[in-house]
């Protein structure tokens, strides 16, 4: 099952064009099984996005992209967040607190949002998002280089804020996801890849069958991950 799991709607996203409705659409014409909604410091989108899952019978989870004071954190299974910048060890320990996971977004962006080094300082981080659908591809392969080392999951999402960047990116669950419990179940099991979008299908990089470069040289193209 593929799922985009780093996604921004506008309602609570202000630099995103997307509304949910069409996000859910784009996603069931690429094939992804799901979607995860996680706006920037909000998870304001909850109760609207739980409605229109069940509705549609879509799946839709919804966590969040905190912007900690040293760098950009998806997390989910929280109700409880911080309304203002906190260091990212509280963040991570107040995601663990309440029995949620949590990983590292686009962890080498040159735009100053990424954890970058403090990867080596934190601890508790479940994952590193080691594909960004509007991220280099340089940025990705030193992601997926400090995910071997720190022995952390991988994952892969689009970022999207417009309609052509949804779900080029995503990430392969080994399991059917249906409700959050699932979600963070099979999440913390672990077996997720990285997965691409060809324009046709999905296909998912395992960044240890050989070096990261030849891995991530063989399906990033110009067109999905770029600067």
């Amino acid at each position: 099952m593929f799922i985009d799991t780093h996604m921004h709607e506008m309602t609570y996203s202000k630099d995103s064009f997307l509304k949910l409705e069409q996000m859910v659409e784009l996603a069931k014409l690429k094939g992804l099984g799901g979607i995860c909604i996680t706006d920037h410091d909000s998870m304001g989108l909850k109760e609207y996005a739980a409605d229109y899952s069940r509705r549609t019978g879509f799946p839709i989870f919804v966590g969040i992209e905190f912007f900690s004071l040293q760098g950009d954190i998806v997390a989910f299974g929280i109700d409880d967040y911080p309304k203002e910048r906190i260091p990212a060890q509280e963040f991570i320990d107040l995601v663990k607190g309440q029995g949620g996971v949590c990983y590292a977004a686009h962890p080498f962006r040159n735009n100053n949002r990424g954890l970058e080094e403090h990867l080596l300082k934190v601890h508790g981080l479940d994952g590193l998002e080691v594909l960004n659908g509007s991220t280099s591809m340089e940025a990705c392969r030193t992601a997926a280089e400090f995910a071997l080392e720190l022995g952390l999951f991988t994952m892969g999402a689009s970022d999207c804020h417009v309609p052509e960047k949804v779900g080029v990116c995503a990430t392969y669950f080994p399991e059917e996801v249906h409700t959050m419990q699932e979600f963070l179940s099979i999440f913390k099991k672990g077996g997720m890849k990285p997965a691409l979008y060809d324009g046709k299908t999905y296909h998912t990089i395992d960044i240890r069958s050989s070096t990261v470069r030849e891995n991530l040289e063989s399906y990033c193209y110009a067109t999905c991950v770029r600067t």
